[in-house]
């Protein structure tokens, strides 16, 4: 299967091992996988933030670029759903025909990446081996939501104590998730907390060597990858670039100005 990989512009910036694990993971499955690079951000945040209008461009040059595919795999499922259900607000709200049905064509073929294995190419057993015990991020929000955090920070810490409790309740080595941006937001007061648990996103979990390597934070025997950092030392340099950090500037002062009427 011709397979596309929308990398999101927030695991491009901080969290690019995630996307060569899922293009390692699917190239042994037997499929091709290509990476559009005219692909950009889903529009997510503007649309979060209440600027819908401004996102219809985005939308438009999704529908454009992954117009072409079998399928679109991501490793976000947050940025999946802005896709699935967004896109066609967005899409109905703002667009033209024309747009509305390309948006409704593409839609239904985009994918997050656990989605794409069990529902689509029905596998279950990818051949992985991780010696480790794992708690998946699901049922519960993390109190992330991306601008959320920024304009809710009271109630975003509160969920995510409580989300905090329940992965140390578990006696887990390794957190799992199927969204970076959950991760990070955990693994951040995990950290912080020196529990010792270390974070991992769903797709680099299939890498299997043996040999010693630290796993974000925490050190594991018998298993060579490539650990999702917390997001100060994902950033640090990321930030490092003068163009990204002018881009967070101006992003900063939109999520934080008022909403339009």
């Amino acid at each position: 299967m011709r397979i596309a990989l929308f990398i999101t512009c927030f695991n491009d910036t901080l969290y690019p091992q995630t996307g060569r694990a899922v293009v390692r993971l699917l190239e042994r499955l037997g499929h091709t996988v290509e990476f559009p690079r005219a692909q950009a951000c889903c529009g997510q945040m503007h649309f979060n933030t209440g600027y819908r209008p401004e996102a219809l461009p985005m939308a438009r040059r999704f529908a454009e670029v992954f117009a072409g595919y079998e399928r679109v795999v991501t490793p976000s499922g947050s940025c999946a759903g802005m896709i699935w259900e967004h896109h066609r607000t967005i899409a109905g709200q703002y667009g033209d025909a024309k747009l509305r049905a390309a948006v409704e064509t593409v839609a239904p073929r985009v994918h997050e990446l656990s989605e794409l294995l069990v529902d689509v190419l029905d596998v279950t057993d990818v051949g992985a081996y991780f010696p480790h015990r794992v708690t998946y991020q699901a049922d519960g929000c993390c109190g992330f939501g991306g601008t959320f955090a920024l304009k809710n920070p009271d109630v975003s810490t509160a969920m995510l104590a409580d989300k905090v409790h329940c992965v140390r309740s578990t006696g887990a080595e390794v957190l799992t998730a199927g969204d970076n941006s959950c991760l990070m937001q955990i693994s951040g007061s995990l950290n912080r907390l020196r529990t010792g648990i270390g974070s991992m996103h769903l797709a680099e979990q299939t890498r299997h060597h043996r040999r010693r390597r630290t796993i974000s934070g925490t050190t594991a025997d018998g298993l060579v990858r490539l650990g999702t950092p917390s997001f100060p030392e994902a950033a640090r340099t990321a930030v490092a670039d003068g163009r990204l950090r002018a881009n967070l500037r101006g992003a900063t002062r939109t999520i934080r100005g008022p909403r339009p009427q």
